[in-house]
């Protein structure tokens, strides 16, 4: 047999296996989310470690369809969702989903899962915030630091041979700047570390007030107005909540210095957008630097892409094979646990523990 037969059977075999465990009956069984991942299991992400459950007796399959909120028949017999994206889990969905234990979501985020209504189902959520904070504030650094590089504009120059025209893109100063950060919490903490070698000060600003972290690492915590006025560098964090949308607004952009730039790693409802376009045509802030817009992806004719001083990342900046390994590792760790009958890391409501829905869930599971 030939190299290339031997690698043809191999491949079929493992295609065939893969396929086997994901239809096998179990009575464990994960459905994947089809936003992010193909049919397969693979995923726009990178491996996400299904393997581990097929190792473990669970059953896997990647929904149908890109569907949102997913159709209810699309859960039946399913005990665990991993979710790789922002797909609704509302009342509707959760009330009607009887099998259905846990919620794994991948990364941070989960302002589009009611928490309330899991609570009610006895369905426990998971996220995975210590495996996405480093890659989150080395995006942020990323952004910062092409943006007082100017790094956007001396890219097109070079490209373009316009070599003359660099004496007007000096970069900004660093040593001795304020960064403040918006949502001042492990991501936020991170940063700060990552800040510090580089002669930055950092302030930061939370619901709370607090932070653990916060004296040894140097950061003053202060209101946001305060902030806002102080800071050369404004880089959100913060989760998105009603209280939190639209945030940074056109009042928020009055009180930053002209000098100072936005950089927005959270999510892209915590800015108003039309208020931001207007701030930077005007010239009331230096510039911004985006991973997350509101709407996503961006229209083709938005101006945020025609400014020179908008750096500009299509909600990627911190997948990195690191990220997608430790988010995915943390991911399928709360599925096994609870496929065990423990209970996992990170769970978003652990008052479900209590309630009598998930008893039952727990007592139907064991029999």
């Amino acid at each position: 047999m030939s190299t290339a037969t031997k690698e043809t059977t191999t491949a079929a075999a493992a295609t065939k296996e893969t396929t086997t465990a994901a239809a096998s009956p179990s009575p464990f069984t994960v459905a994947v989310t089809a936003d992010a991942a193909r049919p397969d299991g693979t995923s726009i992400h990178g491996d996400l470690g299904l393997q581990r459950l097929s190792e473990n007796g669970i059953s896997w399959r990647v929904l149908p369809s890109y569907t949102d909120p997913v159709p209810l028949e699309d859960l039946a017999g399913v005990q665990a969702v991993l979710s790789l994206g922002h797909i609704a889990f509302g009342s509707r969905t959760v009330d009607h989903a009887p099998d259905l234990r846990l919620i794994a979501r991948f990364g941070a985020g989960y302002e589009t899962i009611d928490l309330d209504a899991c609570t009610r189902a006895g369905i426990v959520v998971t996220n995975t915030p210590d495996a996405i904070r480093r890659p989150l504030a080395v995006a942020g650094l990323t952004l910062l630091l092409a943006l007082s590089h100017k790094l956007l504009a001396k890219d097109r120059l070079t490209r373009t041979s316009d070599w003359a025209q660099r004496e007007h893109y000096r970069g900004a100063p660093l040593v001795g700047q304020t960064v403040g950060i918006v949502g001042f919490g492990s991501v936020g903490a991170e940063l700060a570390r990552l800040l510090a070698p580089i002669g930055l000060k950092v302030v930061g600003n939370n619901r709370s007030g607090r932070h653990p972290e916060a004296a040894a690492l140097g950061v003053e915590l202060l209101g946001l107005n305060d902030l806002l006025e102080r800071s050369d560098y404004v880089v959100l964090c913060a989760a998105l909540t009603p209280a939190t949308e639209k945030l940074i607004g056109a009042a928020a952009l009055a009180k930053m210095k002209s000098s100072a730039y936005l950089i927005n790693i959270g999510r892209g409802k915590l800015v108003d957008t039309d208020a931001l376009r207007e701030a930077l045509r005007g010239g009331r802030i230096a510039g911004a630097g985006l991973d997350v817009f509101e709407p996503e992806p961006l229209l083709p004719d938005d101006d945020l892409l025609t400014f020179d001083n908008v750096v500009l990342s299509p909600h990627s900046l911190c997948w990195t094979e690191d990220f997608t390994q430790d988010v995915s590792a943390a991911a399928i760790g709360s599925i096994l646990a609870v496929a065990a009958g423990e209970r996992p890391a990170n769970v978003l409501n652990p008052g479900v523990f209590a309630t009598e829905a998930f008893a039952a869930k727990q007592a139907s599971a064991d029999l």
